[in-house]
């Protein structure tokens, strides 16, 4: 699975405005009723829930939200750079600003795993993320992010 399996040039977001954790995930549940055809309300909720079982705020200013719904058939991606730092309660405290929200059918199973997997490892490499952190165009986050050795791993 590539990143460009998740994510399209539509599902980036360059300039990401919030003020909060709470806000992003509201913001990003709007953008994303837009391309799964799902409630923004059901995917907020579902987003909500899973942070309560523990961040999803990975560190070094990166988070994952995640969640899985049962109307939605496939797997769906959306990448965001946010305008400015927030506080997103990360495993090391400091502020996130690269977010890449992952939505999943419920029946996903290995395949949520292996993705949230995949972004994960992409993410990992700060040299990379401080390139995403360089560029306000979306199309050239696209590029980055699809065009990277760890898009296409194993």
């Amino acid at each position: 699975m590539d990143i460009s399996d998740l994510i399209t040039p539509d599902r980036v977001v360059a300039h990401l405005k919030a003020t909060s954790k709470k806000q992003a995930l509201q913001e990003l549940a709007r953008r994303a009723a837009a391309f799964t055809g799902l409630h923004e309300r059901a995917i907020f909720e579902v987003l909500l829930e899973r942070e309560r079982l523990g961040t999803t705020g990975v560190g070094h200013g990166i988070a994952i939200p995640h969640g899985k719904l049962a109307n939605l058939d496939r797997l769906y991606g959306l990448f965001a750079r946010l305008d400015a730092p927030i506080d997103f309660d990360a495993i090391d405290e400091q502020p996130v600003d690269l977010v890449f929200l992952l939505l999943a059918p419920e029946s996903a199973g290995a395949d949520h795993l292996k993705a949230l997997a995949r972004v994960s490892r992409l993410l990992r490499d700060r040299a990379f993320c401080e390139k995403l952190r360089g560029s306000s165009n979306g199309d050239a986050l696209y590029a980055l992010l699809t065009d990277s050795p760890a898009s296409h791993a194993a």
